[in-house]
Parts: C-alpha cells; sequence; structure tokens
C-alpha cells in the first residue's frame, strides 16, 4: 500500500524574518540559508536543500506540510489513491515543484482544511555539509524519520481527521487521556506516525494557530542541555520545564519562538511501537507554566 514516508518539508509564515533568522541560527542551531529571495529564507538542518521554508507573509503559523513518497511510481498511486476517495488534489506546475526544490508535487489540503503537499525527489546537497548556526555537540536526528514532529490542531474532530491521515499510509491514535479538575471526561491527543518515528503529527490542544509546536531532535544529550542554557541566558519563556515523555520516551523542553508558537528540542525517543497504548501524564518532568496554559498554548 503506497504511503507517504516522512514529513520532509514544512512552510512557516512569519512576521519578522530577520528575528526568525537569529532565532534559527543562534537558538535552534539551524543554518540559515538566504538565496536572494524577497521576503524568504531557508533553514537546513542535515543535506537536504531546506527543511523549512520561512516566509515573511505576517502570518505568523503553519502555512503547509510537505510529506514525501518513494518515487514517481509512489507519486502516481498516491495521487489515483487521493482522487479516488474525493479529495481534491492537485498536481502542480514544473515551477511549483521547483519553487520547493523537489521533482514533482501535488497540493491538496487534510480534512481541517489545511494546506497540505506531497512530493517526491527532494534537493539533497551532498556538496555542502550542513553548518549548524551556532556550536552543537552533535547532529539533528533526521533520516528515514524525517524532520522531526508537530502537534496541530483540528476542526472536525479526530475520526474525520484520522481518516483522512489513513489516506496517507499514516496510523495511530490516542496516547494521552488527561484528566483535568472540573471537565466532565478526559483530554485526549491523537498522534499518528509513518516511519519508525513514534509520531510525525499529533492533533489535539485548542489554540488561535493551526500549530502548536514542532519538535526537532539531536543525537546528543548534551545539546538538550546546551539548548536549554542558551534559551535561559536569551530570556526566553518556556512553557514547559525539562523532561520525559511517556509515549516516545523523549527527554525535551519547550521554549517560545518568535511567532509565538512553541519549539521543543529532544532527545532519546524510542521507535514506534505499531500498538495502541495510552498514558495520564508523562514519566516525569513536564511541569506546564500555567499562564501559557490559560492561553491554550499547553500540550502534555
Amino acid at each position: 500500500m503506497v504511503q507517504v514516508t516522512e514529513l520532509g518539508y514544512m512552510g512557516l509564515g512569519v512576521k519578522s524574518l530577520e528575528a526568525w533568522k537569529d532565532y534559527a541560527a543562534n537558538i535552534l542551531a539551524l543554518e540559515v540559508v538566504d538565496e536572494g529571495e524577497p521576503g524568504r529564507c531557508y533553514l537546513r538542518m542535515d543535506y537536504w536543500h531546506h527543511r523549512f521554508i520561512l516566509e515573511e507573509d505576517g502570518t505568523d503559523d503553519l502555512n503547509y506540510l510537505g510529506f514525501r513518497v518513494a518515487g514517481v511510481e509512489e507519486f502516481r498511486e498516491m495521487h489515483r489513491k487521493l482522487a479516488g476517495a474525493g479529495i481534491d488534489v492537485r498536481i502542480g506546475s514544473e515551477a511549483e515543484a521547483a519553487d520547493r526544490r523537489v521533482l514533482e508535487i501535488m497540493k491538496l489540503k487534510d480534512s481541517s482544511g489545511f494546506p497540505i503537499e506531497i512530493f517526491h525527489g527532494p534537493q539533497v546537497q551532498a556538496d555542502k555539509p550542513f553548518h549548524p548556526g551556532r556550536r552543537m555537540h552533535g547532529r539533528f536526528k533526521t533520516g528515514e524519520g524525517g524532520l522531526g514532529h508537530l502537534i496541530q490542531k483540528e476542526t472536525v474532530g479526530f475520526e474525520k481527521t484520522y481518516e483522512f491521515y489513513k489516506l496517507l499510509g499514516m496510523r495511530g491514535g490516542i496516547e494521552y487521556r488527561i484528566p483535568f479538575p472540573g471537565l466532565d471526561k478526559p483530554f485526549d491527543l491523537m498522534f499518528m506516525h509513518c516511519n519508525a518515528r513514534d509520531h510525525t503529527v499529533a492533533f489535539g490542544p485548542p489554540g488561535e494557530k493551526r500549530i502548536n509546536h514542532l519538535m526537532i531532535e539531536v543525537d546528543n544529550l548534551d545539546d538538550v542541555g546546551l539548548a536549554y542554557e542558551i534559551v535561559r541566558q536569551a530570556g526566553i519563556s518556556v512553557p514547559m520545564t525539562p523532561g520525559r515523555h511517556a509515549n516516545d520516551h523523549m527527554y525535551s523542553f519547550y521554549f517560545m519562538n518568535p511567532s509565538g508558537w512553541m519549539c521543543e528540542v529532544g532527545w532519546g525517543a524510542r521507535e514506534a511501537t505499531h500498538q495502541s497504548e495510552y498514558y495520564q501524564r508523562d514519566t516525569y518532568g513536564h511541569e506546564p507554566d500555567e499562564a501559557v496554559m490559560k492561553k491554550g498554548l499547553m500540550e502534555v
């Protein structure tokens, strides 16, 4: 069965490109690439031409997700599958594919009406080793797991959201069922994966923005500690303190970015178990900031 293989890239709309360039390089340690395009730059974290496209459009939110399929045949089959399921999907032009530095691209919207893209053939710059924006002890963990994971809101309910992402070949389910005082029933979070990474996309937290947080993973625990120290020294808000997740075993912490949503730097995640189970809290840590939680930004 055809399926997407990874979250290959993300498009982020920002109000201040200069603020994000500084944040990406000096806080996240990503490589900032400016190719002279007005209001745009790229962020690298490995040999790919980019993993993120920043566009100064004023939205301060997630604009689109780019999911990869293995090759030409999978691309054609995925298009047939989506069209056959009644999804409004369009094969992009050569110019649109070139704009994303991929060989072919198709464009559609998910069940909540959010733009996504499916592609094959990313440009990989084997002659251009990744150069972090600041010093690191190790490197980012991408490979077959893609660039990381994100949690985003959904507007049509878990069932319809699950059915759509199942069309892409993803699977998963509710992994957190959190009791909250004063609520009639626990608060659920749904996670879905398409490769060995425990989850690539997840859904559930309320909020005005489409994206709740973005997680990027490092291969050296010391880079989580270093990032935490740098974030604290920079006076950046930390909505969730360091801790370990119960579902993917990731040791991480959460901190704000210039667009007003969260980034997470993590280490040590286990691979997807491919079996259903749920948790009511994390293993330890990840203490939430109450003020941030009231604004709807909190995630377990």
